[in-house]
């Protein structure tokens, strides 16, 4: 199964913000949407992600600092990046090694869409699901 197929059932839909946007924007944006990341933009120009876990570093950091942060002092800008025709097994790999659990899927400089590490498991849950069923089917054939 590819990237693509992922997007297509759940959609292309991306939660974005400005780098100057506050932090707290930010985790209104992430509360309101049920999601855990948020894109970075700059114009249309994708500069970064701001996760659940680079908002917790920043608390740690300086707890008093959430408050007052920008988006930029606190997001993710060296980004890894899925392209639609991946494989979703690639994908997981990257997610596992990388240890994240967001993904900017991107097409020709242009945000495609944004996938998590659960769209990835469900995507391969349903795989095996059809495997199985195909082998059963298959099982039960050869002893009817």
């Amino acid at each position: 199964m590819k990237i693509s197929e992922i997007l297509s059932r759940k959609g292309g839909q991306v939660v974005a913000v400005n780098p100057d946007s506050s932090v707290t924007t930010a985790i209104r944006l992430l509360v309101n949407h049920g999601i855990g990341s948020v894109v970075v933009k700059e114009g249309n120009e994708v500069v970064g992600i701001l996760t659940e876990r680079d908002i917790l570093r920043l608390v740690d950091r300086d707890s008093g600092a959430l408050t007052e942060a920008t988006v930029s002092s606190a997001m993710t800008r060296d980004l890894i990046v899925a392209l639609p025709s991946d494989d979703v097994g690639y994908v997981m790999e990257v997610l596992t090694k990388n240890r994240i659990r967001h993904l900017p899927v991107m097409e020709d400089g242009e945000i495609r869409g944004i996938i998590s590490i659960g769209d990835v498991v469900n995507a391969l849950r349903r795989e095996v699901e059809t495997e199985n069923r195909y082998l059963r089917d298959y099982v039960q054939g050869m002893v009817s």
